[in-house]
């Protein structure tokens, strides 16, 4: 008896919790409970349920000092320093958008490319984390792979996750404003694949965004300006003097960009611009071929 009583507590105390998030307006409160205590007790989720658990006092809490960052909307991701993306695990942190499923929809596309051309050369715009361009590596081992972001803090983040995945031989990183190199380094020259999931949220959106990433994810990888435009226009116009001959490029874009993003595709020289939808039936990401 004195067993189940032990493995009771550990239910009881996710259950405080996950009421306690629920009061914060979190989404999914009794899972991410469960994540944080596995995550204080150093255990998996499913330990937690395998057996008898009783909490010491350090564990217990940890998980409280979990629990109140948790409610405090701190992204769970920032909590636990990392985000499973395409299967792989990232490291994140407040210097990094933290990956999302919608995103995974630019590295279907990239590989579908990458089959017909499988030898190419790949520049991953504003990389944060480098989930877009470490999943691609990952996946396609005959790329080479160019990543750029203007933060150092988030380059310093992609690069450690490119050396835990094995894949520092291939990705490159330097820091770069979106066509323009910083810190003396060499133009980035041509390549057969540009991808990116830039900036896109607009100004009069970025007040309504969920706490989450309005209050913790950096302004600079979210803001697109009035329009959430800005940085698609930056993008393509450089194309011209960065992609090969038959280039592609492969756009994220926000709820109802789609259209107005392949606008601007088509006009600068991309013609048939096409839009590829995320799981959940979004249009998710813009494509196109360089025809000049």
């Amino acid at each position: 008896m004195a067993e189940a009583g032990r493995a009771l507590s550990v239910a009881g105390i996710v259950d405080a919790a996950a009421r306690t998030l629920a009061q914060a307006q979190v989404e999914n409160p009794r899972l991410d409970a469960e994540l944080l205590i596995a995550e204080a007790a150093g255990l998996t989720r499913a330990d937690l349920y395998a057996g008898p658990l009783e909490l010491d006092g350090e564990t217990r809490r940890r998980f409280e000092s979990l629990i109140r960052r948790r409610a405090g909307r701190e992204p769970l991701a920032y909590i636990v320093g990392r985000k499973e993306f395409y299967s792989l695990e990232f490291e994140v942190g407040p210097a990094v958008l933290v990956p999302r499923p919608e995103t995974e929809t630019i590295v279907d596309v990239a590989l579908k490319l990458i089959a017909q051309h499988a030898n190419c050369r790949l520049l991953d715009i504003g990389t944060g984390c480098g989930a877009i361009a470490l999943a691609i590596a990952s996946n396609a081992p005959g790329v080479q792979v160019v990543a750029t972001d203007i933060s150092m803090d988030a380059l310093a983040i992609a690069h450690r996750n490119a050396v835990r995945l094995g894949l520092e031989s291939r990705t490159r990183f330097i820091r770069a404003d979106c066509w323009d190199t910083l810190d003396g380094g060499e133009p980035l020259g041509r390549f057969d694949i540009v991808v990116s999931n830039p900036p896109y949220v607009c100004d009069s959106e970025m007040a309504r965004l969920e706490p989450e990433i309005r209050d913790f994810e950096p302004r600079v990888a979210l803001d697109g300006g009035p329009d959430g435009l800005n940085f698609y226009r930056r993008i393509v116009a450089g194309l011209g003097d960065h992609l090969l001959h038959r280039g592609a490029v492969i756009l994220e874009v926000g709820n109802g960009q789609a259209a107005a993003v392949a606008t601007i595709l088509e006009a600068a020289g991309f013609p048939g611009a096409g839009v590829s939808n995320d799981l959940s039936g979004t249009p998710r990401a813009v494509h196109g071929k360089c025809t000049r």
